[in-house]
């Protein structure tokens, strides 16, 4: 996956996100859980964004870091969502799975980001 997609994957994640969080109900939860996630999903994006115009490793391995929490948190927002009831578990089902493997997919960045670095400084 190229950087541009995972650009727009990111958008798209969130985009998503926030149409879902337009659906939850105005209750003291549905409030609750659809800013937590709003920020967070947001963040994703706009923080993948700003990893990629770092200009050092060390930059790039705490920008993914960020971006990597973020997706983690978004995905227990859903999870709550879901367990809470604020959405029917059909509905979430895409979201909560593109939150795992975008999780994966940043653990697995951060992982290869730090990896480089270490060969780099040995160099």
């Amino acid at each position: 996956m190229t950087t541009d997609e995972l650009k727009e994957r990111t958008m798209d994640f969130a985009v998503r996100v926030l149409k879902m969080v337009d659906a939850l109900p105005n209750t003291t939860a549905g409030r609750t859980v659809g800013g937590q996630i709003a920020r967070s999903s947001t963040s994703v994006a706009a923080n993948y964004r700003a990893a990629l115009r770092t200009k050092s490793d060390a930059d790039f391995i705490n920008k993914i870091t960020i971006v990597l929490e973020e997706t983690d948190e978004s995905g227990f927002w859903i999870e709550l969502a879901e367990r809470t009831e604020l959405f029917p578990p059909k509905r979430l089902k895409a979201l909560l799975q593109e939150s795992e493997e975008l999780t994966k997919i940043f653990n697995a960045t951060r992982t290869t980001a730090r990896r480089r670095a270490r060969q780099n400084h040995k160099s």
